[in-house]
């Protein structure tokens, strides 16, 4: 039971507030399509650029959406960008990046972004 227990620890969310969006994969196969619902989705504010650069700006930068961890959720990710290599190559690195910057940042200790691809 104690073997039980311990492993069933790992799927409780860490202490804190978080911060939940679900993304649905089909809605984002192309780039315009993937910057709609992540907008939409996720909430992001009203100067969101609709471009990679400001998509990375919002994610590393979550002040409009305070909380001490981020997950998105991407339902269908295999339809993501499927036609377009490199777009999601761009849009992967960026979530890469996010979740780097938030594990890693000394000046926000204890915070975490994370991704989860279904």
């Amino acid at each position: 039971m104690a073997e039980e227990t311990r492993r069933s620890s790992f799927l409780l969310p860490p202490p804190g507030t978080s911060y939940v969006a679900w993304l649905d994969g089909a809605r984002m196969g192309t780039e315009q399509g993937l910057l709609e619902e992540t907008s939409t989705r996720l909430g992001l504010p009203v100067y969101f650029g609709w471009n990679w650069d400001a998509l990375s700006d919002c994610l590393r930068d979550m002040a409009w959406a305070p909380a001490d961890h981020y997950l998105l959720v991407i339902e269908r990710s295999a339809l993501v960008l499927r036609e377009c290599t490199e777009a999601r190559q761009i849009f992967l690195g960026i979530l890469d990046t996010a979740g780097r910057y938030w594990g890693l940042g000394l000046d926000h200790p204890g915070k975490s972004f994370n991704a989860l691809l279904l």
